[in-house]
């Protein structure tokens, strides 16, 4: 006969394999004692490619990252405060749509409420920030039947909703902890969700319309885009204003990379005024593109891909939830061969050698300087695989400066737009991924998330950790805080500069570290196989000159020449 211990352990099991059976095939742990039943489960499942990170708000960031790069990763961890530790991550998840499975070991209910050591109240632990928190009971054999049911459930909604995002699972486990598996409940193949995008119709009719009648639009391309709407663009002559993040900012003739530069020149928006704008995603970091935005006149249609909304200018954006490949499609069927009454060839004419001519200034202006945009534009030159970006001026450097994206994929913690767990997020990703990652990260952020560094050691993750060190916050160089404090107040508060040593850094947590000045000796250290940590010191005091004058040229070279 079964103990109450083999029940759990059973329990654990089914739950794992049920996890697996759905795809889930990744693990987050952190140690734990009343966690113990179901971090055996995991250990014991070779399918399940499992880590175990000290730290939980740092596992929790891997683990993160784990589903940023296309695998959902279950997160797990001990009763009491260790849960609270996973909440920033959770936060994140929920804003930027990134499945994650969230499951505390839990006291049983005779322990909650008498002054239990490590015991806390964890129902609805993270709030409004889950998809769905799930109370699960002390494991019953007699409820065994509905074990499958947890973890399909989860999956569901963590996984296959039309906006995924974090599930809390609360695990309430008695002592003993440590049983023997027994049978497992039969599995009964159940049907997986399909999101449904309400809007995609409503969508193409209205934009047809638009079309139509006039069709100098531009559709400004976020995290969500498809290759599609560069198909769509093409089709209709309309130029593809791409994030970094969005996948689509190749070398497709409609793409515009240095629109935040182009943006800047009054003369050239005002001479190109669109008929309508097409926002397709989350919209890019670019504060220059939404006050361009604010400035207009047209229709703004905002094509969700799930069903967060967006609308961060308040301009009135008429918010789609769509299917982006139907939409285009079958607007690009509806438009026909014939674009538009009164379409003119030369509306993406006009944008694509301001593109080209922006191009062109970069590489004059930057060259081989030694400052933060040639940085950034090195980087995402020389990357062999995924690229993680921080918040902050890494994440703006890269979409401003870098040019065209490549074939491998941009992340970014920029549902919240914190600069935590960016390191742990990144070995997430490399992890993951299984390929060549690089980490673009400023010096507050890497020292913010240093515990990351631990996680790096003995495993088999090729990180590259670029550290631009301007010994401060080099952003707030850019608000109007800077020009309206004293010195030595704004430096006390924002500027917030330190003397870590970072090569110190590095090697207390066993790893690689090369100091770089040059971009010849960085596109050499970013050909080293990781885990290595790069430092590329900058100088703070120049920074917000040096990027006015890049942007300068961008600007200028918006308009045509005169011949």
């Amino acid at each position: 006969m079964a103990t109450p211990a083999d029940t759990t352990a059973t329990f654990c099991a089914t739950l794992v394999d049920e996890f697996v059976e759905l795809g889930v095939i990744r693990a987050f742990v952190s140690p734990g004692s009343r966690s113990t039943p179901m971090a055996r489960a995991l250990w014991a499942d070779k399918r399940i490619s499992m880590e175990v990170f000290h730290d939980e708000r740092s596992c929790a960031f891997a683990a993160l990252g784990s589903g940023m790069a296309g695998s959902p990763a279950l997160l797990l961890c001990t009763s009491g405060t260790a849960a609270t530790h996973f909440h920033a991550a959770v936060v994140e998840s929920h804003q930027s749509a990134v499945p994650l499975i969230v499951m505390t070991a839990d006291r049983p209910p005779e322990l909650q409420g008498v002054g239990a050591p490590q015991t806390i109240n964890q129902r609805q632990l993270f709030g409004s920030a889950v998809r769905a928190f799930i109370d699960v009971s002390v494991p019953d054999e007699k409820q065994s039947k509905t074990w499958r049911s947890i973890a399909h459930d989860a999956v569901s909604l963590a996984v296959d909703s039309l906006t995924p995002g974090p599930v809390h699972i609360n695990l309430p486990f008695r002592e003993p902890l440590v049983g023997v598996v027994g049978t497992l409940p039969e599995r009964k193949t159940k049907k997986r969700n399909s999101p449904q995008y309400p809007d995609t119709r409503r969508a193409v009719k209205s934009l047809t319309s638009i079309v139509k009648k006039s069709n100098n639009g531009v559709f400004i391309a976020g995290k969500g885009a498809t290759g599609s709407v560069l198909e769509l663009a093409e089709h209709l002559g309309w130029p593809v204003l791409a994030d970094i993040r969005s996948g689509v900012r190749d070398d497709s003739p409609v793409v515009v990379a240095a629109f935040d530069g182009l943006l800047r020149c009054e003369e050239f928006t005002s001479a190109l005024q669109p008929s309508v704008v097409v926002r397709v995603g989350e919209p890019p970091a670019s504060k220059v593109l939404g006050q361009w935005l604010k400035t207009l006149t047209c229709p703004v249609h905002q094509w969700c891909v799930d069903d967060r909304f967006f609308d961060p200018e308040l301009i009135g954006a008429v918010n789609f939830v769509v299917d982006v490949d139907d939409a285009c499609r079958l607007i690009a069927d509806r438009v026909g061969d014939d674009r538009a009454q009164g379409s003119n060839d030369e509306w993406l004419e006009c944008w694509e050698s301001a593109a080209d001519r922006a191009e062109q200034a970069l590489e004059r202006g930057l060259g081989d300087t030694w400052n933060e945009p040639a940085i950034a534009r090195c980087v995402m030159q020389c990357r062999q695989g995924p690229l993680v970006v921080s918040s902050s001026m890494p994440i703006r450097d890269v979409e401003w400066y870098s040019g065209v994206n490549g074939e491998y994929p941009v992340f970014s913690n920029r549902g919240v737009n914190g600069i935590d767990g960016v390191v742990s997020t990144a070995v997430g990703v490399a992890l993951a991924s299984e390929l060549p990652t690089t980490l673009l990260i400023g010096d507050i952020a890497c020292i913010h998330d240093a515990n990351g560094l631990w996680n790096l050691a003995g495993r088999r993750a090729d990180l590259r950790i670029v550290v631009v060190n301007n010994s401060g916050g080099a952003i707030f160089g850019f608000l109007p805080q800077a020009k309206e404090l004293d010195v030595d107040q704004f430096e006390t508060l924002f500027g917030t500069p330190h003397d870590v040593s970072f090569e110190h850094l590095a090697a207390a947590h066993g790893v690689a570290y090369r100091r770089v000045a040059d971009l010849a000796t960085l596109r050499d250290a970013l050909g080293i196989r990781g885990p290595i940590l790069i430092e590329a010191r900058t100088d703070r005091s120049v920074n917000v000159a040096t990027h006015d004058h890049v942007n300068s040229l961008i600007a200028s070279a918006a308009v045509r020449p005169k011949a």
